[in-house]
């Protein structure tokens, strides 16, 4: 079947759509839309074959999508297991750099004990804080840095 979360920009907003029409659009079940018009997406009319605007698909759906969503305070990271913002085991996190500027909050949810990430951009990392203690990961010293060759190298 479709994805999980319909896109709502997938909808052309002046058109009138069937239940069929809707159900294949997004790749689900009839009987999911009919859910959906249980659930308080307006039909355009109580008649049959029931028709329902391209803009109230939108709107249905991008309303659904906003209520859900959960956003993360300062200090708080996304535990994807309880599917709620935490703040971190022992307000620690770990950053770990994917470019130079934006990476991962990596930390430990305090109640289910699995690993939470947040993506972080380097600028914004004081105002995502909170009252986290953040470390940061050393980086390796390369061999040209070193004063001492290696062992098994064949210069003198």
């Amino acid at each position: 079947m479709g994805k999980r979360h319909p896109n709502p920009r997938l909808v052309k907003i002046h058109r009138s759509y069937t239940v069929e029409e809707v159900a294949n659009l997004f790749g689900k079940h009839k009987n999911s839309v009919r859910g959906w018009i249980k659930a308080g997406l307006p039909p355009s009319d109580a008649k049959r074959p029931m028709l329902i605007l391209g803009h109230d698909i939108a709107a249905f759906l991008q309303a659904r999508r906003v209520k859900n969503k959960q956003t993360c305070q300062p200090g708080e990271i996304y535990c994807v297991r309880c599917r709620a913002p935490k703040l971190p085991a022992a307000d620690m996190a770990e950053y770990q750099p994917v470019t130079e500027k934006f990476g991962n909050l990596i930390a430990i949810c305090p109640d289910c004990n699995s690993i939470m990430n947040r993506r972080v951009s380097m600028a914004k990392l004081g105002q995502v804080r909170g009252k986290m203690d953040i470390t940061f990961p050393q980086a390796l010293r390369h061999i040209v840095e070193s004063s001492q060759p290696t062992v098994n190298s064949d210069l003198r």
